[in-house]
């Protein structure tokens, strides 16, 4: 029986070769999966719209713009007019802004669908200067007079012109001029307007200068609760006497504000990462006591009619994520991306790796019967009537299935397995030899000379 009986084949060496081009090719598909799945890796430069240059949110880009860098991003500022225009520069995709401030009451989920809010970051009163030689009630004070609330595309505008009507004041019965507080202030200052209205924070410096100008007076509204009461997105503040200068005692008694909150408003799109990098931004920058708030108000969830980030939501509830906290921001996004590929990919495959030692199990055993095939095959020649396999070949098959035998790697709950069929070849090998030696010595006895009979 020759040796090609067994076909003794390379399949380990196959195999291996096969598990690890699998291997090979579950790394390359999980890897360029990372790389396509969901959004791409966070870009290095965002573009914020801020408002007019020397506002308070021109002052806050430029805090945002030294926090970022820290973390690698360069942050860009773009000067607007105020909120509606970074409203309309949020939305429209060639601006490049992906960031803005935005005051409450601007922007609703209906009219502005791409775009997403990370919470309230301050509050701005609506201020209201006018010299101190105007007489007459408010509505006296500005019927025919040179006013100053900003350029179209601020919030000041849109919101001193909404108070206007409900009061029921002829707007065209004033001169309104499109300055930004800095310009107002200089101009209400220099008496070239008769009253500045600006929607601002208290660190804003036009508020600051104001407040300490001779001949400056700050009107308050007496009746905030009645406005509040009917437009829910406005807020009472109190600027409390002396605020603005104890000294002097400025003002000198306790004025009532309207006020709404600034929001920090992005483009949907924008990557997870820089959201958390907003919101850590912050909270560095907007943590801290403020005349119309204590300390850890801001940033919080705000009152603006704009859908809440999911990531807005989670910083909220229970700050950044794990992988935010302990590594690097740009080490921390793809951390992300990879629990976001793997972890399903992970629960896909679990049930079928319970299936790996059932399968290698199956070719263990597959092995082992392989071997159990090919004795089979040795043991059917030797048990064969009439001419058969010289014992030669027979022995060298069997040798080549012994040395099979003695090669193969098994799991060592397998091995008993594995010395049963040794030694059942070892039998096998052991009844060729027996053949063997007894064709040995048939031939010998028959090439011995013959003898005569004996002489009686």
């Amino acid at each position: 029986m020759p040796t090609s009986l067994l076909q003794p084949s390379s399949s380990s060496r196959t195999r291996r070769r096969v598990i690890g081009a699998a291997l090979f090719a579950v790394l390359v598909a999980v890897g360029w999966l990372i790389v396509i799945t969901g959004n791409p890796l966070p870009s290095t430069t965002v573009v914020m719209a801020t408002g007019p240059e020397g506002s308070a949110n021109a002052a806050l880009g430029l805090r945002y713009q030294e926090v970022l860098e820290r973390a690698g991003v360069n942050l860009q500022l773009l000067a607007t007019a105020g909120g509606l225009e970074n409203v309309a520069r949020l939305q429209d995709e060639t601006s490049g802004a992906s960031v803005g401030f935005v005051e409450s009451g601007l922007a609703t989920r209906h009219d502005a669908p791409g775009l997403t809010s990370l919470g309230a970051v301050a509050v701005e009163p609506l201020w209201m200067f006018f010299r101190a030689d105007s007489r007459g009630t408010i509505a006296e004070r500005l019927l025919g007079k040179r006013i100053s609330i900003e350029a179209e595309g601020s919030g000041t505008r849109l919101l001193v012109r909404r108070l206007l009507e409900v009061n029921r004041l002829d707007v065209s019965r004033m001169t309104l001029l499109s300055l930004s507080p800095e310009e107002g202030a200089d101009a209400l200052i220099r008496g070239e307007v008769d009253a500045a209205m600006m929607l601002t924070s208290w660190q804003s410096p036009a508020v600051q200068r104001l407040l300490a100008t001779d001949g400056v007076v700050l009107e308050g509204f007496p009746r905030a609760d009645a406005y509040v009461a009917r437009y829910p997105v406005f807020s009472k503040v109190v600027l409390p006497a002396g605020a603005g200068d104890l000294a002097r005692n400025v003002p000198p008694s306790d004025v009532s504000l309207i006020a709404v909150e600034t929001n920090l408003v992005i483009r949907k799109k924008l990557h997870p990462a820089l959201q958390y990098l907003l919101l850590e931004a912050a909270a560095e920058i907007h943590g801290g006591a403020e005349v119309f708030h204590r300390a850890g108000r801001y940033p919080a969830a705000g009152t603006i009619d704009l859908p809440m980030s999911s990531e807005a939501l989670t910083f909220f509830k229970s700050g950044r994520p794990f992988v935010y906290r302990y590594l690097p921001f740009w080490l921390a996004a793809l951390a992300e991306r990879l629990v976001i590929v793997v972890l399903p990919l992970f629960v896909i495959l679990l049930p079928l790796l319970n299936l790996v030692p059932k399968i290698y199990g199956y070719l263990t055993e597959r092995r082992i019967f392989r071997l159990y095939r090919d004795l089979q095959l040795v043991e059917g020649v030797l048990e064969a009537p009439g001419p058969s396999q010289s014992p030669e070949g027979l022995l060298e098959a069997l040798d080549e299935l012994a040395h099979r035998a003695n090669h193969l790697k098994v799991p060592i709950s397998y091995i008993q397995r594995l010395y049963i069929v040794k030694s059942h070849i070892a039998m096998a090998r052991e009844e060729v030899a027996r053949r063997l030696h007894g064709q040995e010595g048939e031939r010998a006895m028959s090439d011995q000379p013959r003898s005569g009979r004996p002489r009686g």
